[in-house]
């Protein structure tokens, strides 16, 4: 008796759960991010989320939550309300986080559940001219020559920008001092002053200054070279190997929300990637769209938290 008390209280739990998405959303649905307006997350988020705004007959709006490299954003969605309408732009950095703090007031693999990734970005190693470097290889001649003088930003301390710094050091065996900032336009308000002499850029974020000439773009950490800046080699290309991190963003909600209000956001999110509109504004602005079912990103997630974690160790970045 009790058994089939329990089939039917769970056969009701979710049928109000499907009537609910039907209806979902009737009210705004708030994105949050951890990075400040300009970046590419938040540029991302505008993007994809005014279609998405389109295809589901709702405002999406976006709320910028900086600090502690996304983190703080992060804690934020992930005790907001299980109903679809506080949703959080996952990124690298939440891997990286994972993986050097223990402590962290939330976990980025329990507290959330997946509904698409959204976009990635080349990240590009920029330097201010005036420190006189050509190419990768005199980058790391320089470094070596002056261990500790060289400063390069991050858009704060356990960022994939941060990390990228970190592996770069590691790799080509050198010492660059870091500094980090609360987000990327900070880091090149500082760059530009040369009060710093390099950053491991998001493309989106630097490619203006880079063509004007007020900023030297050396090598892209991606895996295979950019369309974007086809002529740059990559990290490997330039002589370090082993030298790969990748610019990801995509779309989460607190664990616990019901399955059907993912699949509908989900759904949205894909049309919305799939638009010719959202490809091209996206495009302009040096990000390539992303797609993928919520399973096929808890993957993604899954194995960019297993890398990671191999290089904070090896850096000796995990926090006690």
């Amino acid at each position: 008796m009790k058994t089939i008390q329990l089939l039917a209280a769970a056969a009701i739990t979710l049928a109000a759960a499907s009537a609910s998405a039907q209806d979902f959303p009737t009210q705004p649905v708030r994105i949050v991010s951890g990075f400040p307006p300009g970046t590419t997350a938040d540029i991302s988020a505008r993007v994809v989320g005014a279609k998405m705004s389109q295809i589901l007959g709702q405002q999406f709006v976006i709320e910028n939550r900086v600090g502690a490299a996304s983190s703080l954003a992060a804690g934020m969605v992930a005790r907001a309300p299980k109903d679809g309408y506080t949703l959080y732009v996952t990124n690298a950095a939440n891997m990286v986080n994972a993986a050097m703090n223990p402590n962290l007031t939330f976990d980025i693999m329990k507290d959330f559940t997946p509904i698409s990734l959204m976009t990635s970005t080349p990240t590009v190693l920029v330097v201010h001219p005036s420190l006189g470097v050509k190419s990768v290889k005199d980058l790391i001649a320089l470094a070596k020559a002056k261990p500790g003088t060289i400063s390069f930003g991050s858009s704060g301390v356990g960022s994939s920008t941060h990390l990228a710094l970190e592996l770069f050091n590691a790799r080509a065996q050198v010492k660059i001092t870091h500094i980090p900032y609360t987000g990327s336009p900070q880091v090149v308000t500082d760059l530009l002053a040369g009060r710093i002499q390099g950053y491991f850029s998001p493309a989106s974020t630097v490619m203006g200054n880079v063509q004007a000439g007020n900023l030297l773009a050396l090598a892209v950490t991606d895996g295979k070279r950019s369309e974007f800046m086809p002529e740059l080699p990559t990290m490997i290309e330039a002589g370090v190997p082993d030298c790969e991190s990748v610019l990801w963003f995509g779309l989460a909600a607190p664990a616990g929300t019901p399955q059907p209000i993912i699949d509908k956001l989900s759904r949205a999110a894909t049309e919305a990637l799939r638009s010719d509109e959202v490809i091209q504004s996206l495009k302009g602005q040096t990000v390539t769209t992303l797609k993928s079912t919520p399973d096929e990103f808890r993957r993604y997630m899954e194995s960019e938290y297993k890398r990671w974690s191999v290089v904070v160790e090896a850096a000796g970045l995990r926090k006690q």
